[in-house]
């Protein structure tokens, strides 16, 4: 069970931080087909649990839906619509009372962007409506044009593909980022991150400190922390100088780094750098940068139309023989038999 809510004295102080104008701040949240139950929910629970701590009602949740139709989640679970677009967009009160717009999406959204959506979502955002870009949403809102060159983030799984198809809006591998009107988050559990930065600057410190006690969480990650550590390791009892390391090779992709470079910027000898690296990942440095490189480059096949020969300049590699070579070795098959076995759903073009 739940540990129990907080005390009067809680209640108290949030009756002190709640905003002058004395009502709820009104969000709606619009699912997208394919959205994430786990993002959504990390999302919505802790405006829930904000007024109950507070016992004022400090926050109104409602989901949108592009129509009125219940929306279906990846996992095959629907979710009722309590408001279309459409109504948010009308001039009648539903639409004045719209504060802040949350868009969370999943699997499929390179597919989902609709001439509807776009004039909705610019519509808001010249109301001066709050936007934020849940998980993989972040690609939506980009499409509109309305990111322009602000820094954002999107989950893991598009950052090859979004920095190649969008290049204006300056990514950030981090678990949220708040750049003026609009907030962009990694999704899943970093949804709950985001939602208790915007609880914290509308009803103070304490309500957001007090969900986070709530929801079992010890406090509030920073949106600045990256999203995921480096790939195939595990953190316990690990070098700084090794992780440091594999973050360096992961931010050098296009221009990979010599491993004097490497070995040199973290206060390591090669000798160690590579005995590290055995000892932890398991490969040799020059082995692990590689395959950073190829995933890299498989994120790109799978994620956008770029041809094949910008997909390997991308990944660092200067011959397009010793790319699909490299490839093949990797994944056992060539870049060209992976991409014919994707379906092409990026239009000519895009990227």
């Amino acid at each position: 069970m739940n540990a129990p809510l907080s005390s009067r004295a809680i209640s108290a102080q949030a009756v002190e931080v709640a905003p002058a104008t004395g009502r709820m701040l009104d969000i709606a949240v619009l699912v997208i087909p394919g959205f994430s139950h786990l993002a959504l929910h990390a999302y919505l629970e802790p405006f829930r649990i904000a007024n109950s701590v507070a016992k004022v009602p400090l926050f109104r949740s409602r989901i949108a839906g592009i129509d009125c139709r219940p929306v279906t989640g990846v996992n095959g679970l629907s979710i009722p619509v309590d408001v279309t677009i459409g109504a948010l967009g009308s001039s009648d009160g539903s639409s004045r009372q719209l504060d802040h717009f949350a868009i969370v999406a999943g699997e499929g959204v390179e597919r989902q962007f609709t001439p509807l959506l776009n004039g909705f979502l610019r519509s808001i955002a010249r109301r001066g409506v709050a936007i934020s870009a849940v998980g993989t949403a972040t690609w939506l809102l980009a499409q509109t044009g309305l990111l322009a060159e602000n820094r954002c983030t999107i989950h893991w799984s598009k950052l090859a593909a979004f920095t190649e198809v969008f290049r204006k809006p300056r990514v950030r591998d981090s678990l949220f980022v708040n750049e003026g009107q609009f907030s962009t988050c990694a999704g899943e559990l970093a949804a709950f991150d985001l939602a208790v930065d915007l609880i914290g600057g509308y009803a103070g410190a304490q309500i957001a400190q007090e969900v986070c006690r709530h929801a079992t969480v010890e406090g509030q990650r920073s949106g600045s922390n990256r999203q995921t550590g480096p790939s195939g390791l595990a953190f316990a009892g690990v070098s700084e100088s090794l992780v440091g390391a594999m973050r360096l090779m992961e931010d050098n992709i296009d221009f990979p780094l010599s491993m004097t470079e490497i070995s040199g910027q973290v206060g390591l000898s090669r000798r160690q750098l590579e005995r590290l690296f055995t000892a932890h990942a398991g490969f040799a440095p020059a082995k692990y940068y590689m395959r950073i490189r190829i995933d890299h480059a498989r994120r790109l096949i799978e994620g956008t139309r770029l041809p094949l020969v910008d997909i390997a300049i991308a990944s660092g590699f200067v011959s397009a023989s010793h790319f699909s070579k490299c490839f093949r070795i990797t994944h056992g098959v060539s870049p060209q038999e992976l991409r014919l076995n994707l379906p092409a759903w990026v239009g000519p073009g895009l990227g």
